[in-house]
C-alpha cells in the first residue's frame, strides 16, 4: 500500500525534525510543506481544527494523524 505522506512543518522545530527523521529512517517518502509565516500558520491551524496549535502536522493519505506522537501511532497501526 502506497502512503501519501505530507509533513507541514516550520523552521527551527525539533519535533518537525524528529518526524522527518522518523520517516527517513523507515524509508518512507514524504512531501514537506514549510509554513514559517505566523499568519499563514495560524490560518492553517484554523483549517485543521480548534485543538491544533503545534507543528508538525502530518497527513497520511489526506487524513491528519497529528504531530510526532500521532505519526508514531499511525505508523505502528500501519505496521510501518
Amino acid at each position: 500500500m502506497n502512503l501519501n505522506i505530507v509533513v507541514y512543518s516550520k523552521s527551527a522545530c525539533p519535533q518537525c525534525d524528529s518526524a522527518k527523521m522518523l520517516l527517513t529512517s523507515r524509508s518512507l517518502p514524504y512531501e514537506e510543506i514549510r509554513i514559517d509565516d505566523e499568519a499563514e500558520r495560524l490560518a492553517f491551524f484554523e483549517r485543521c481544527g480548534p485543538s491544533v496549535r503545534q507543528m508538525p502536522q502530518v497527513f497520511i493519505n489526506d487524513q491528519r494523524v497529528g504531530g510526532l506522537a500521532g505519526l508514531q501511532a499511525a505508523l505502528a497501526q500501519l505496521g510501518r
